[in-house]
């Protein structure tokens, strides 16, 4: 039985989802609304400031319609923060055997990275068939997974790092990618100055792009 059976309702929502730097906790409600009316319900908040395991719980328990994860998710501690925060999903950029401990024992359905057929294969064996591919651009982007595709056909992916409005269409072209991730959507720039409005706008171009599922 696959691991990712609980995981495959979410990452196929919507073809995007956004990867969220937050610094203030304080916008994780009005972002997170803004996504969602721009039809990208899936929000991935990553865990690199000190503000995102209370932005996940905000936005858990404020926002309605929104499914938010946690990214960048590196330890068992992590995890389980995540997990008690109110996190609907989980997202590593790769894989360890703490982490395939503690999503064995997670109720939370956990998206593990890989980069290599190597990884990818190891995380097959333990039932993960959705993967995140991280990072896409730099590990040789659609030609890469293109390629994997033959040899590894019941295994998807979520490519991540490098992907942007501008091959995200090529990425979700691919039969075995189920959706990307980018934080293209939440630039920079809108979340200092809380122009929400504009989010919502890019959210509303990503949330059009096809993909085949």
């Amino acid at each position: 039985m696959s691991r990712s059976e609980d995981l495959r309702p979410i990452v196929t929502l919507a073809p995007v989802i956004p990867v969220v730097v937050i610094e203030d906790t304080g916008q994780a409600i009005p972002l997170a609304r803004a996504l969602v009316a721009g039809g990208l319900k899936v929000i991935e908040i990553t865990l690199r400031t000190p503000a995102a395991t209370a932005a996940i719980e905000a936005i858990a328990g404020e926002v309605e319609g929104a499914i938010v994860g946690a990214g960048t998710v590196l330890s068992k501690g992590q995890l389980v923060a995540s997990a008690r925060a109110g996190a609907q999903f989980i997202v590593s950029p790769g894989i360890n055997d703490d982490l395939l401990k503690a999503a064995d024992d997670s109720p939370v359905p956990w998206m593990p990275g890989s980069a290599t057929p190597s990884e990818a294969m190891r995380l097959m064996d333990e039932g993960y068939t959705i993967q995140k591919f991280f990072p896409a651009e730099q590990s040789g982007g659609v030609r890469y997974l293109k390629a994997l595709a033959s040899v590894l056909p019941a295994v998807s992916f979520c490519p991540t790092g490098g992907v942007d409005a501008k091959n995200a269409a090529d990425y979700l072209a691919l039969g075995n990618v189920v959706c990307v991730g980018g934080s293209w959507v939440t630039p920079k720039d809108a979340l200092a100055g809380g122009d929400f409005a504009r989010i919502e706008g890019l959210a509303r171009e990503a949330a059009k792009l096809g993909v085949k599922r």
